[in-house]
């Protein structure tokens, strides 16, 4: 798996453990939401970073107490045609104000890395580490947004009123 943060391709340093792993000492680990909850107290104790997956059918509401405790937020898409994932990272940044790493994992597109940026995504998982040249091409093809979001990019709308606004003076 690549991992791209910052519109490049850099190390994942997270280790995933699962339900019976141990921990490792001073790593920073990802979990499932179920080991999450059933380990919840040797995790915390660790003193380490934490991060949590969550499924696409999972809300935002199953970690909203945890966000101070975690440094990683991972939202799993079986399917780029899964769009919960997108109102979950919405929920996380601007109702929570979560404001750790937030990382689209599984089935991830290009297509959608504009989209998942605007709710928040500032890390993408995908599996082809020689593919990173098309992804930062989107970069540069998709840059005027129409709505507003918790990304606070201007709006075309508000881009316009302000190129208005400019030449009336």
């Amino acid at each position: 798996m690549a991992l791209i943060k910052n519109n490049r391709i850099v190390e994942d340093h997270w280790i995933t453990v699962g339900e019976e792993d141990p921990l490792p000492a001073n790593a920073p680990i990802l979990v499932s939401l179920e080991v999450w909850r059933n380990r919840h107290n040797e995790l915390l104790s660790r003193g380490a970073p934490l991060g949590v997956v969550l499924e696409s059918d999972a809300l935002a509401e199953a970690v909203e107490v945890d966000l101070p405790q975690l440094a990683l937020v991972a939202i799993n898409f079986p399917s780029f045609g899964d769009g919960r994932g997108f109102s979950t990272a919405r929920i996380l940044r601007e109702r929570y104000g979560y404001s750790g790493e937030l990382r689209a994992a599984g089935y991830v597109i290009r297509d959608q890395v504009t989209f998942l940026k605007r709710c928040g995504f500032d890390a993408f998982e995908f599996s082809d580490a020689q593919s990173l040249a098309p992804w930062q091409k989107v970069e540069r093809e998709i840059n005027v947004v129409y709505q507003p979001t918790g990304d606070y990019k201007p709006t075309a709308m508000q881009r316009r009123h302000s190129l208005t606004a400019a030449a009336a003076e």
